[in-house]
């Protein structure tokens, strides 16, 4: 099978110094980019470029980037991946880039940043936009002659919502990592039972008989949009990068923007109630001022030592809006890790991507940080369905769908997200509530520059 493998490198290696000749003898510019093509067009380049890598004589030198948080288990994961290819030397360097930030890191310069690196799912659209991933479908040939596995057995391995939040028209663009990239509800026990927190009305009121609050972060769009999407309002993502958001208007559930406003204004104005910053979140958990925060499966540790033996986590509670109770919505995202598409190791780039995402590495990320898999063995595991954080995550799944927003859409909700933490909006007002609206749906939908 490995000299399977180097025979399909070396003639793809013999096919790229043939089109380099060609290039010459015609006058072409052969030298790197450092700029791919967008789209479809990059996934045509991508298998050319994913096989020219170097026999096994070779030392093949790959970077990999991950998370602050996550250094020590990719490089125990690095340390199984050699061990798995002792025939083959490698040199692998992790570097420090938050999920978060990868996206702009990355496109600041696709050919200078990492072979592998971890980014949210929601970064999909715009990396592969930009030319910076590899198509995972064209890379199935190679991945089978190494590892026995295709790109189909990695899509059935995992649940059907990774895959989907990994996937840009149709084709794989990065391996599921971790599912349960969304948010729910910490809340300690001991204040709050489990009818309080099945509703902002009767989780406020209760916290604030016991003189503590409950904490979510509203200036931001990912934690804002949970209450127009409760409430059916949509947003979507055009060819051209652009966004669609309707959140000005009326949803198809009947309900208007201005509506969903004075329902999150009913909860702000609520003296239990603390608006966190965005980032702040397990600050805020550890000051023990908080019964309840709204926050995700990366804060579980926070939570399990601020409430102690109280430590509950259960789906999103529901909100008031029009006099009705409507439940909370999340987008439901995962971590996943791409690959380079300008890569100059970018098959064996996608060996180790797929390695590091694989059932065992899942099942070692899980023990160690708590992160819900998205690999469909390991969630059946009993440990994983007894996890609180984990369980709620999955809970909050059955009310969530897929991200699809552009890059515009950040900014205006975080400011419509300020204006409703700061009271700055009020109930009543609907010209004043409608005019923010309409300039963040504005803002939302513009074109790009």
């Amino acid at each position: 099978m490995k000299k399977k493998l180097i025979s399909i490198f070396l003639a793809a290696a013999m096919t790229l110094s043939l089109t380099a000749c060609t290039q010459e003898s015609s006058g072409g510019d052969n030298s790197t980019t450092t700029t791919a093509g967008s789209g479809d067009d990059a996934a045509d380049t991508t298998t050319s470029a994913a096989e020219g890598n170097g026999a096994s004589g070779e030392t093949i030198t790959l970077r990999v980037w991950g998370g602050e948080e996550d250094q020590a288990l990719l490089a125990e994961l690095v340390n199984d991946f050699k061990a798995a290819h002792s025939d083959q030397n490698f040199d692998i360097q992790i570097g420090v880039e938050s999920e978060s930030t990868a996206k702009d890191t990355v496109l600041t310069d696709i050919s200078a940043a990492a072979d592998v690196f971890a980014f949210a799912s929601d970064q999909i659209a715009s990396l592969v936009r930009a030319g910076a991933l590899a198509n995972l479908d064209s890379m199935s040939e190679v991945l089978t002659n190494y590892s026995g596995k295709s790109i189909d057995d990695v899509k059935s391995a995992n649940s059907a919502g990774t895959i989907g939040s990994a996937t840009f028209k149709d084709n794989l663009y990065a391996f599921p990592m971790s599912g349960g990239n969304n948010y729910f509800l910490y809340y300690d026990a001991n204040v709050l039972s489990e009818d309080d927190v099945k509703s902002w009305d009767t989780m406020l009121a209760k916290a604030s008989e016991s003189g503590k609050q409950v904490g979510m972060t509203l200036a931001s769009g990912w934690y804002l949009s949970s209450f127009f999407m409760g409430a059916g309002f949509t947003s979507s993502t055009n060819d051209d990068g652009t966004t669609n958001c309707d959140w000005n208007g009326t949803s198809a559930d009947g309900y208007t923007g201005v509506q969903v406003v004075e329902g999150i204004l009913g909860i702000t104005n609520s003296s239990a109630f603390l608006p966190v910053a965005d980032g702040d979140l397990s600050n805020q958990i550890a000051s023990g001022n908080l019964c309840a925060v709204v926050d995700g499966t990366w804060d579980a540790d926070a939570a399990q030592a601020a409430f102690g033996e109280g430590y509950r986590a259960t789906k999103l509670p529901t909100f008031t809006c029009n006099g009705t109770q409507l439940q909370q919505y999340t987008y439901t995202g995962s971590k996943l890790i791409g690959v380079n598409a300008l890569s100059e190791n970018v098959g064996w780039a996608t060996v180790l991507a797929e390695f590091l995402t694989n059932e065992q590495s899942q099942a070692k990320r899980f023990e160690q940080r708590q992160l819900s898999p998205s690999n469909l063995v390991v969630s059946e595991r009993d440990d994983v369905k007894a996890n609180i954080a984990g369980a709620a995550s999955m809970e909050q799944d059955n009310f969530g769908s897929i991200q699809d927003v552009g890059e515009k859409f950040w900014d205006p909700t975080k400011t419509l997200g300020e204006l409703c933490a700061q009271k700055s909006l009020t109930v009543g007002d609907t010209a004043g509530i409608q005019q923010a609206l309409d300039t963040a749906v504005e803002g939302i939908t513009a074109a790009l520059q």
